[in-house]
């Protein structure tokens, strides 16, 4: 890259005018680039998230002092006291001293806050729980009154959310919420198959979840690479398809009752007929005749289907949906019943023979007729059917429900057909969407076809975490904290939908998450640390916050991930839609748009200051790509961080001194630009549109009028 000495003029002039304050931010580093908002920026707005159906402010604020107490008005329960304790110690943390005067006093009439419940709720949590609260608050006193414990404890969230410390004092402001979910169904999956995730991980996640106001908790435990569910009926599954790696019964009710304990169901998923390489291992018997020697280590679909032509199968069957449902209550249990291909099916002779007789032509004619053996086996052991878009079938009753990984149209075309349902499809987090994408995809459309009675089938939707590439130190960084948004899709009204302030507060919570035990902040800076073996890898922050993974199918075909793959290197230690995307986007508009010189000013320098920081992080990355077989593959992202900031930087230049650029110029630094945007080391910029549009600008300067 060559600019002619006129043209090196210009730009130390340009560059000279801001030296100190870059100077100054070399020093400050990552931190203040990378946020992407400040400390007032919801000064003038609430915090809340996600977003209650109604809001009415008031005047004034209610002081929460060392004189701050609640208890309770009328009966309640032991769940309910281990709630408002949580509440209580999250409180403390916020504004200090809280616990200590909550213990100084237990008399109802000081209460500052009152809680007033009607009763406890479903003894098994169901469907259609009430999930309701109002909470009102004045200047004196707080209200929060609740038809069951849940909705009690949602509102505890969101009075959590709304405290403020300013001016040395911790208050929460004047204000009148009633609230309940727009859906029924709001769930998070994990799939613990490929990757197991231990205990702990599974805990802190539903204190995550309780923040978010979900209230269903899918637990994928079996898939091909690994049975995860001790059954002492079977023991098999654990001694020979776990890899020693699996929940015991008891450790399973554990986390039935942490759920419980916090408004959350559990419903566990059993993939079957197919995606049973597990099964089948351990229980050869009841498979199609395939040869399983050990867990699948690739990922896929392999050949493994249960028998449905084999009586065997239902018997086993039932002894194990019976022993799972003494430790699941739900009244739904997942079956899976998705990709099953069926090859194994048409190529055992004797199976061929029993669909022949049938009149089956089709493997999902013999998978649908495998689910209408399997219902009554359910209904036998009080549950429900749920399974992916496959199961859906005429010949299976209306109270089976779909959840749809095909996407909205599939999952519209079941409720017409009189199905209940759940929506996935847009909602798959290690597709690596971004936050606003997922955001404005509803399980209803605005414009669907939809009649109101079918629209009432739409039970709401999941997000989803396929394991194939995280493990527990990286899981929740892919989870957290883009599901907020999706919370608040399933919970507040469709109307909804101001993508900025969604990202203002999502930036809020996500702290709120870390501060109930998640890691989605502090484990990609741990991976880091250790990428670098420092305790100040400032280069490899100053990328990592302006890169993202690529999707699942983009790193299978580019790596080749199995289940062996080490889960440690930078698009381990990166997250997707970093805040520095809305960020830059931000900043580049102001410095395009000339209307407002006092923010263009501000945003001038705020992004001259990110363009020298990844100049100067740039030969140490390179450095370091040639020093460690861990960062080795990032040598061209290293490089290219540099010269993209010095594109950035010779556009701003141009655009201070109103100095148009010379003839190819803009062809130049574009085709910079489209070399950043092939793939490599398994991650992408995030800034690039924002670059281009800002090259675009500079090439557009003349002098001043």
């Amino acid at each position: 890259m060559t600019i002619r000495t006129f043209e090196l003029g210009i730009l130390h002039n340009a560059l000279r005018r801001n030296l100190a304050f870059c100077i100054l931010a070399a020093l400050v580093g990552i931190g203040a680039a990378s946020t992407g908002w400040s400390e007032d920026s919801g000064a003038s707005g609430l915090n809340l998230m996600p977003l209650p159906r109604s809001i009415t402010r008031g005047t004034g604020s209610l002081n929460l002092s060392t004189h701050f107490n609640a208890g309770f008005a009328g009966q309640h329960d032991a769940r309910l006291d281990a709630a408002l304790d949580r509440f209580l110690d999250r409180l403390d943390r916020q504004c200090g001293e809280i616990r200590r005067s909550q213990y100084g006093s237990r008399d109802a009439a000081t209460f500052v806050l009152t809680l007033k419940v009607a009763g406890p709720g479903g003894a098994v949590q169901g469907v259609d729980e009430d999930e309701s609260y109002q909470l009102q608050v004045t200047t004196s006193q707080a209200n929060l009154t609740a038809p069951t414990d849940v909705g009690a404890m949602h509102g505890m969230e969101t009075f959590l959310q709304l405290v403020r410390l300013e001016n040395g004092t911790c208050s929460v402001p004047a204000i009148s919420i009633d609230d309940a979910p727009r859906f029924h169904w709001r769930g998070y999956m994990i799939d613990v198959s490929r990757h197991f995730e231990p205990v702990a991980e599974i805990e802190r996640t539903l204190d995550g979840m309780a923040v978010a106001k979900l209230n269903v908790f899918h637990w994928h435990l079996s898939d091909d690479q690994g049975f995860r569910a001790e059954s002492r009926k079977f023991p098999r599954f654990t001694e020979v398809a776990s890899s020693g790696l699996f929940y015991t019964q008891d450790q399973m009710r554990e986390v039935v009752a942490y759920a419980r304990a916090r408004g959350i169901r559990v419903v566990p998923e059993f993939d079957m007929p197919g995606h049973t390489s597990s099964w089948i291992l351990a229980y050869p018997e009841y498979g199609s005749g395939e040869d399983i020697k050990e867990l699948p280590k690739v990922f896929g679909i392999p050949r493994a289907e249960l028998d449905p032509s084999n009586e065997r199968t239902y018997k086993f069957l039932d002894a194990f949906v019976g022993e799972m449902s003494e430790i699941f209550p739900d009244e739904y249990f997942h079956i899976g019943g998705d990709e099953t291909e069926g090859k194994g099916w048409l190529e055992n002779p004797r199976i061929a023979e029993f669909m022949k007789k049938k009149g089956f032509t089709k493997p999902a004619e013999l998978q649908a007729y495998f689910n209408q053996r399997l219902l009554p086996i359910l209904t036998k052991h009080h549950k429900k059917m749920v399974g992916w878009d496959e199961i859906l079938n005429p010949g299976l009753p209306k109270d089976i429900m779909i959840q749809s990984w095909r996407g909205d149209a599939s999952l519209a075309d079941g409720a017409m057909k009189g199905y209940k349902g759940i929506l996935s499809a847009p909602y798959y987090l290690d597709a690596q969407k971004t936050s606003e994408m997922m955001y404005l995809a509803d399980p209803i459309p605005a414009d669907t076809k939809l009649t109101p009675e079918q629209q009432q089938l739409i039970l709401g939707g999941e997000v989803c975490m396929w394991a194939e590439q995280l493990n527990p130190e990286t899981v929740d960084s892919r989870v957290w904290p883009r599901t907020l948004a999706i919370a608040e899709r399933f919970w507040s009204p469709q109307s909804v939908r101001d993508v900025p302030d969604m990202y203002r507060r999502l930036r809020l919570v996500s702290l709120e998450l870390e501060d109930v035990g998640l890691t989605h902040i502090s484990a990609p800076q741990k991976l880091r640390r250790n990428l670098m073996g420092s305790l100040d890898p400032e280069p490899l922050d100053v990328m990592a916050a302006v890169i993202e993974p690529v999707s699942f199918h983009e790193r299978y075909e580019g790596q080749k991930t199995d289940g062996l793959t080490a889960l440690d290197r930078l698009v381990d230690a990166t997250v997707a839609d970093p805040p520095s995307r809305q960020a830059i986007a931000r900043e580049v508009d102001a410095v395009v748009d000339a209307s407002h010189p006092g923010e263009r000013a501000a945003a001038e320098t705020a992004l001259r200051r990110r363009f020298m920081q990844w100049e100067q992080a740039s030969p140490v990355l390179e450095a370091w790509a040639n020093r460690s077989i861990r960062l080795s593959d990032i040598d061209v992202r290293a490089q290219q961080l540099g010269n993209l900031a010095r594109v950035g930087l010779e556009a701003l230049a141009y655009m201070d001194v109103h100095a148009q650029p010379p003839a190819g110029w803009q062809d130049s630094r574009m085709a910079v630009i489209s070399d950043a945007e092939r793939p490599s080391a398994l991650v992408r910029f995030v800034f690039l549109p924002e670059l281009r549009k800002l090259v675009e600008a500079a090439a557009k300067m003349g002098p001043a009028e």
